[in-house]
């Protein structure tokens, strides 16, 4: 039966049930919390995977996902706070994916290793700024998610921590980082194609691995309960710590 070439080697990656398994994990916790598909996905991937093929599979799994999780953000998002975010990271994004080419492949798992276990810890400790954060605080924020993900993929860690700093609620909050990552997706997705650093095969994975985590995304958003927030994160935590360990670089 015939196959267009790039779905033939995306199916053919070693170690795609693992991705498969990986993205469907992600998917509950980005359902029911707003975040932490990168966290849990990227030491996984970028072990098994060239690092621009492993940031274009998340952002294209991300985009697969924007019909389940967009259509609520949007109604409880504050879309102006995030739209000053969104384009300072777009902007930036290029940053970090030019410097994507001048790092070894050891040093960027390190950077993905470091970088989700900083937010983890400081997600697990409560940590939280206190301050006012100005128009030029929130394009910070954004360009150092769109350095930091166009490097690693990881581009939720500056404004998740943004957020869950404030006194919003779970509900806006959640809405805020679904719409700011979904901005985000695309910018990095046609920066990565443009330069001719990854080939429509990454693209085929990433729709591959939409089936899994659009069902799971899915079933997170259904389980998802205002009052139940504490529980629901902790969880995240675990998922998220587990995936560091797992990806590490000691292990090869």
């Amino acid at each position: 039966m015939w196959m267009p070439d790039g779905l033939a080697l995306a199916l053919g990656v070693p170690g795609l049930v693992w991705l498969a398994v990986a993205y469907a994990v992600a998917g509950v916790v980005r359902g029911f919390t707003g975040f932490g598909t990168a966290l849990i996905v990227m030491p996984l991937a970028g072990a098994l995977l060239p690092m621009a093929d492993a940031i274009v599979v998340l952002m294209v799994t991300g985009i697969g996902s924007w019909p389940v999780i967009v259509p609520r953000a949007w109604k409880l998002a504050q879309r102006r706070e995030v739209g000053v975010m969104a384009l300072a990271a777009v902007l930036c994004a290029p940053v970090g994916i030019a410097l994507l080419s001048y790092l070894d492949v050891l040093t960027l798992r390190w950077t993905v290793s470091l970088a989700a276990s900083l937010t983890l810890l400081a997600l697990v400790t409560g940590w939280r700024y206190r301050g006012r954060v100005s128009r030029g605080g929130l394009l910070g924020v954004g360009s150092a998610s769109g350095v930091l993900g166009g490097l690693t993929g990881l581009t939720g860690p500056p404004v998740i921590l943004f957020y869950l700093a404030g006194q919003g609620g779970a509900a806006q909050v959640r809405a805020n980082v679904i719409l700011f990552l979904s901005c985000l997706d695309i910018g990095i997705v046609v920066n990565f194609l443009a330069r001719g650093m990854v080939g429509m095969d990454a693209v085929w994975l990433g729709l591959v691995l939409v089936l899994p985590y659009l069902a799971t995304v899915t079933l997170g958003q259904w389980l998802f309960r205002p009052s139940l927030e504490q529980g629901y994160r902790w969880a995240a935590y675990g998922v998220i710590f587990l995936a560091i360990l797992s990806g590490l670089p000691i292990y090869g």
